[in-house]
Parts: C-alpha cells; structure tokens; sequence
C-alpha cells in the first residue's frame, strides 16, 4: 500500500518514500511518498491560482461542497476509522469519534457558508451608508498533529475553505496514512484543482518552507509549544496571521461534596483516553483531602484492569503511544517523577503486549509535589498525578499557576463553589462535573497562556482566523461630507 501527495488536483508520487508503522504491531502499515521543497513551490502556485476563482464561488456552493464531504465520511466512517486505529493506535471506538467530529463540522461549516455575517450600522452623516463584510485571508498553510489526525485538521480545513480560502495541509508524519485517505474524500466530493493540497514529509524542511514561503499568508498550527513558538517568530517576521494551539496540562478539581462514582469514571476516561496524547487528556487530579483516601482506592482498582492492547480488538481500552521516542520520554517524565519523591500507586513501566509495539501502564502518582516536574511539564502519556488540597481556593490557586491553560474540569454539587470556579478559573475550557475532554465543534476551543496566542479554533471564532474585514460606505448625498468635522458644531 503506497500513499501520495496530493497537488493541484492529482496524485504525485515521489523519487523518495518514508514508512508509516502501525504502533500496536511495528508492521509497516504503508509506504509514502515524500514531498520536497519543489512540491511546497507547486501547491502554493496551485493554492493561489485556485484562490482567484474559488474565493468567486458563491459561499452557499462552497457549503454544499462541505455537505457532500460530511455525507461521504458518513459512508466511509468505518473504513476511515479502522485506518486511523492502524496508523495512529487509538482504539476503535475512539478513531470512530474522530472521525464523527469531521462529520460534525464538515455540516456545521457548510451552514454558514450561508450566514459569513457582517453587520450594518448607523452613520454619523446622512445620505450615507456602512457596512463591514468578511474577505477570505488567501492561501492558507496547516498543520497538524497525529493525535487527532482526522479531527484537528477539520477544525482548520473547514472554516478555512468555507471563506473562501485555498489550503496546504502538512499532517503529522506519524499518520500520513490516514491523511491521504481524508486527502481523498474531498477529491471525490469534487473540490476545484488548487483548493485543497496535502503534503506528507518527515522532518521539519517541509514545514519550514511552508510557514516561510510568502505565498502563505495564514498558518494554522496545533502542536508542541516549542515548534509553536518557531512557528510565531518566523510568521511575526513576515507579517503573516498565525494561530497556535499548544501544550497543556489540565486539572481535575475534586471537592470533599463530589460524586465519587462519576470521578472515577470521568477521570479513568479524561486521563488514559487516547492513551493519555490529548491536549486536554487530564494529567493533575487536584483533590481536597477529605475525599482523597477512597478516591484513590476506587481510581487504583479501576487503573489495574484497565485492558492495553491493538486498538482493533474491541476488548481493548487502552492501546499503544505512537512511537519509541514517546515511549522513552514518557517513562523519562515517570523516573523523574519518582526521583523527585513521588510515589507510584500502580503503572509507571513499558509494557509487553505480545512482544511487539509501544505500550505504556497507565500510571498513578500520588503525593505530587506543585511545582514539581510531573506537576509542571506536559508528559503527553497515561500518567495522571494526584495533588491534595485544603480548599477549593487552594486547588484553583495551584491549577492557574500552570504555564498552561487549556482545560480544567471540577466536581462539586454545590452550585455556589461551582459558580466560583467558572468565575476563578483561568483556562479556555471549563467543565463542571465532567472530565476535562469533550468539546463540541460549535463552540469556540483554545487556551490561554502557554497553550495558545489568542485565537480560537471551532465555532463561528474559527472564522476569525482565515478572514479579513472590509468596511464599506457608501455615500449617496452628492457632495462632499466630511465625518466628524461637517457633523460637528
């Protein structure tokens, strides 16, 4: 099986190819073909000639494009989902929701290819009027990680082509694979030669020459804060729009008053969901001490059955990390966690499922120091650390100190110390009585601090980005009238 680049319209093979290795078996799942830098030069060429006659295309066409893109994911889920369990080791019924999520905003995206509002508004002179219209930004340069490989990308591609705008999408290379296949399913929905480009590349060249090339004029990144921040320099210099989604390290906030069944619960999933790579995974269990002891009990039993293995087999729950440098640095964060005097209730070692892939125990700290390394540095792996706290005051005190600030979910059933929460707490994403993972496409998903640099991705704010506005007036008096100085005495 051989996967291509996709420019302008056909499929490019390439002199060069790389393998993309399915994490739970280290079988070569396929072998892809390398995009170069005289590839970057012919999908911004082809990006900017499609510009001109699809930011032409009437928005509610360019919806329908989006309607038909949901409605063939929603034929080929199954097949997409089990491709993407293959490439990027999720289990199953994960890698469905993935590919749900797509679905989801292909059809949200496509409706307001029928609203793009702008606004009208009153005047200062009479005879005259104003108005303010989006612009589409122009070629528009993605990248995204492989954690999320169908999801992440939609919440940049959609908006981005319901705008108006023409793209050139760089994936992860650990999930090449799965992205020629969403790659494909925008080619069958009949999307214009130029519209939508896909580039698959190991290393950082490709990348680089993307975010560098003055063609591009809009970046769209989600991934380390250290490439991150690369990223915004570079784009700074050029004067280009960037949008950065980042680390995290998000908190669950447990009050003595909490549920202890639906904790365990949404903490089990929040933290070791997707083997515990999800930037809003949860990875500090902030707990006030009253309700500590049994909560840990329930968390520890709950952890030691948890099932690892091939994310196909539906008896699985927890499958494999993406690769051996993963595997190496997340035990890494776990030596240093032990050395700093954290103990290990359960976990925190590489695990054999039958001799082959990259398996990690989900793994519990407690006594947590803040301040710490495993309290402080995202580890990106299926470990969850247990802080213990006096106070609600106390435990949102230490979850804003975070260099982070993506996701923070607490549990309470006083309404009085949730409100206080929703009020106190300083990241782009709140949860009451719920982990902290779960965003819907319609509503705006970003962080603050390290996490991000302002912007927003899904819901109507994920316009923002890849759209410029235009205000127009129009005077209609027949002379000359000059606003704020003839309407003045």
């Amino acid at each position: 099986m051989e996967f291509q680049n996709y420019i302008n319209g056909k499929w490019i093979s390439s002199k060069t190819t790389f393998a993309t290795v399915n994490p739970a078996t280290e079988e070569i799942l396929a072998q892809i073909a390398e995009a170069n830098l005289a590839d970057v030069e012919s999908a911004v060429q082809a990006a900017s000639e499609a510009f001109k006659s699809w930011r032409l295309t009437p928005a509610p066409l360019r919806g329908e494009l989006l309607f038909k893109v949901g409605d063939i994911l929603k034929t080929k889920k199954e097949e997409l989902a089990r491709l993407l369990t293959q490439d990027m080791g999720k289990v199953i019924t994960e890698a469905r929701g993935d590919i749900q999520e797509a679905i989801d905003m292909a059809y949200f995206m496509g409706g307001e290819g029928r609203r793009l509002l702008g606004y009208t508004a009153p005047v200062e002179m009479p005879n005259k009027f104003g108005m303010a219209m989006r612009d589409p930004s122009g070629v528009v340069g993605i990248i995204t990680p492989w954690n999320f490989p169908i999801a992440v990308p939609s919440w940049k591609i959609f908006p981005a082509l319901i705008a108006g705008n023409t793209l050139i999408w760089k994936p992860s290379p650990e999930t090449p694979a799965i992205s020629a296949a969403f790659t494909k399913v925008f080619e069958e929905a009949g999307l214009p030669a130029g519209v939508f480009n896909l580039l698959l590349a190991p290393g950082a060249e490709v990348g680089r020459a993307l975010v560098d090339h003055p063609g591009v004029r809009v970046l769209s990144f989600t991934g380390s804060t250290t490439t991150g921040r690369a990223i915004a320099e570079a784009a700074g210099r050029l004067n280009k729009k960037v949008s950065l989604e980042m680390g995290g390290k998000n908190a669950i906030i447990v009050l003595d008053d909490a549920d202890l069944e639906l904790v365990a619960d949404a903490t089990l999933w929040a933290a070791f969901g997707t083997t515990g790579q999800r930037c809003t995974a949860a990875s500090r269990l902030i707990v006030q001490k009253g309700i500590a002891p049994k909560l840990k009990e329930a968390l520890l039993a709950r952890t030691k059955k948890l099932t690892l293995g091939n994310g196909l087999d539906l008896n699985v729950e927890v499958g494999p990390v993406i690769n051996k440098i993963a595997l190496d640095r997340i035990h890494n964060y776990v030596q240093v966690g032990q050395k700093e005097g954290a103990r290990v209730l359960t976990g925190a070692e590489i695990t054999d499922v039958n001799g082959k892939g990259f398996f990690y125990a989900p793994t519990l700290f407690d006594g947590v120091r803040p301040g710490s390394t495993l309290e402080a540095e995202e580890v990106f792996g299926p470990v969850l650390s247990i802080i213990e706290v006096n106070s609600l005051e106390e435990a949102i005190e230490i979850n804003n100190r975070s260099k982070y600030g993506l996701s923070t979910s607490i549990f309470t059933q006083d309404v009085n110390r949730a409100f206080t929460a929703m009020r106190d707490i300083f990241t782009g994403l709140v949860y009451i009585n719920h982990g902290t993972t779960g965003a819907e496409i319609q509503f705006p998903f970003g962080g603050v601090r390290g996490t991000g640099n302002g912007h927003r991705e899904a819901g109507q704010t994920a316009l923002e980005l890849f759209t410029e506005w235009k205000s127009i007036y129009v005077d209609y008096s027949g002379k000359l009238q000059r606003a704020q100085i003839d309407n003045r005495e």
